[in-house]
């Protein structure tokens, strides 16, 4: 292998890989980079066998093809730290390293077994596409709500569904539910359901821009393929909760409040519900009211203007999950859908049906 390529393109591919190297040390080749100079393109790859990145330079000048194994994290500490412009690298088989040179720096590092890095699957078979940007949108939006406890690991995915013109994005940690809908452009050629790792979609999210995102299916992995980066992750086994029967049919009030003011609150009087205390909404007569208390600490109120009308109703939410609800909605206006103290609420845009924030209360003390 013998090859020149700038060192902020190469810096920026290996930045994007190394987010699959593992860090967890059991195997050398998954702590490595496989680094590919070929068909006057240089393709960088790393995995730790649930998430896997790929990452092409077109601007690479390939003198000789050639396939290496690197150790992850310091080829992109080197690669950062090399002076501006460009970088060559060059095997030396004799040596078992590689020549990394920039400007009168020079570093060697050993290779890896190539052949111990595992094989990646492909984007083949039939594929569907979809279009980056509100892709990414959608996954910003749901994905915060999927669940981080690997004890129920159906719950660490998203549910991913497209049909039609359609694309739909679930997530639940069992005490909130969000669930997106996007019109598409134009009709998938064929429909998907895949229940998705939360992280790999997130990773996803960071690589995709705007372009058109191809996706394949296959028995237990999910590809996602654009120009710049290919994507492929493990696949989550089982039967996704059915969402649909957790959200309830009708609520007795809705209260349309504005979106940032009513975040601005909740931020604010959330710094005195520490310790797992809550965050109580209080709603009276043309009146909302934000309180929490947290013993030995302090306590903190602030009232809003609220259209809500009929019985005093006071409910009690996790800081966080309300918080973060408030930030998913994008409409200035949003809709507080509520029936009990003790019945989940409901947050959702002001005008529109293609965002629901579902989020189950916390019992408060008589």
């Amino acid at each position: 292998m013998k090859l020149t390529v700038p060192r902020d393109s190469l810096s920026s591919a290996l930045q994007l890989v190394g987010r699959a190297v593992s860090s967890r040390g059991t195997l050398p080749s998954l702590g490595g980079i496989l680094v590919i100079a070929a068909d006057s393109t240089l393709t960088v790859r790393a995995t730790d066998m649930e998430l896997a990145l790929t990452g092409r330079l077109d601007d690479a000048a390939i003198e000789r093809d050639g396939t290496l194994l690197l150790p992850g994290r310091l080829l992109g500490d080197v690669v950062r730290s090399l002076p501006p412009g460009d970088v060559s690298l060059e095997l030396r088989a004799e040596q078992r390293d590689l020549e990394i040179a920039a400007g009168e720096a020079r570093f060697h590092l050993r290779t890896l077994p190539a052949e111990d890095f595992p094989r990646l699957p492909e984007l083949e078979g039939e594929t569907v596409k979809l279009p980056g940007t509100p892709l990414a949108e959608t996954i910003d939006l749901v994905a915060r709500a999927a669940s981080r406890d690997e004890v129920r690991p159906i719950l660490t995915g998203v549910l991913l569904q497209a049909e039609g013109t359609r694309l739909t994005m679930v997530a639940t940690d069992s005490y909130r539910l969000s669930v997106k809908h996007t019109e598409l452009e134009s009709p998938i050629s064929q429909s998907l359901e895949a229940n998705v790792p939360a992280r790999a979609l997130r990773e996803l999210a960071r690589v995709i821009g705007d372009e058109e995102v191809e996706i394949a299916l296959r028995s237990n992995q999910v590809v996602f393929a654009s120009s710049a980066a290919v994507l492929s992750s493990r696949l989550i086994e089982g039967q996704f909760p059915s969402w649909r029967q957790l959200v309830p049919e009708s609520f007795e009030h809705e209260v349309r409040l504005p979106r940032e003011e009513f975040g601005e609150i909740a931020r604010r009087i959330s710094q005195l519900a520490q310790r797992n205390a809550p965050l109580r909404l209080a709603f009276a007569e043309g009146e909302l009211t934000v309180a929490a208390e947290t013993p030995d600490i302090g306590d903190a109120s602030e009232a809003m203007p609220a259209p809500y009308a009929g019985e005093p109703l006071e409910i009690a939410f996790n800081p966080q999950f309300l918080i973060e609800g408030i930030e998913s909605v994008a409409s200035e206006e949003l809709a507080v859908q509520l029936s009990s103290p003790l019945r989940p609420g409901l947050l959702r845009p002001v005008g529109g049906e293609d965002f629901s924030y579902l989020v189950m209360p916390i019992r408060l003390n008589a």
